[in-house]
């Protein structure tokens, strides 16, 4: 079992920045692939961001986020900046062992609760 716990959400104007972190525990984080995705009101669950267990990443939010990770601190972070108002959603931290960028949610083994980012006008 991993457990994944979400931190760093929150409300920010538009134009701001905020940084994710998601903390891994129970298995050797360095072996798995992680992912952001997001869920805003009424829409489906959407790919934001992945990292495979080398580091290589995908973004579907070009020029505004980056993902990273951090093995000696179990960590992935997402850096948003930028952010618009269409960037309101609850954003999950996602696991997968030995998988490179997945994008679908599927894929994924292991969930956060989610955190909420609220981005106002």
């Amino acid at each position: 079992q991993v457990q994944l716990v979400e931190s760093g959400g929150g409300l920010v104007q538009a134009g701001g920045s905020l940084r994710l972190s998601c903390a891994a525990s129970g298995r050797t984080f360095s072996n798995y692939g992680m992912a952001w995705f997001r869920q805003a009101p009424g829409k489906e669950r959407e790919f934001v961001a992945a990292i495979s267990w080398t580091g290589s990443s995908t973004n579907s939010v070009k020029g505004r986020f980056t993902i990273s990770r951090d093995n000696a601190k179990n960590t992935v972070y997402l850096q948003m900046n930028s952010l618009k108002p269409e960037d309101t959603a609850v954003y999950y931290c996602a696991a997968a062992y030995g998988l490179d960028r997945g994008t679908e949610a599927a894929v994924y083994d292991y969930w956060g609760q989610g955190i909420k980012v609220t981005v106002s006008s």
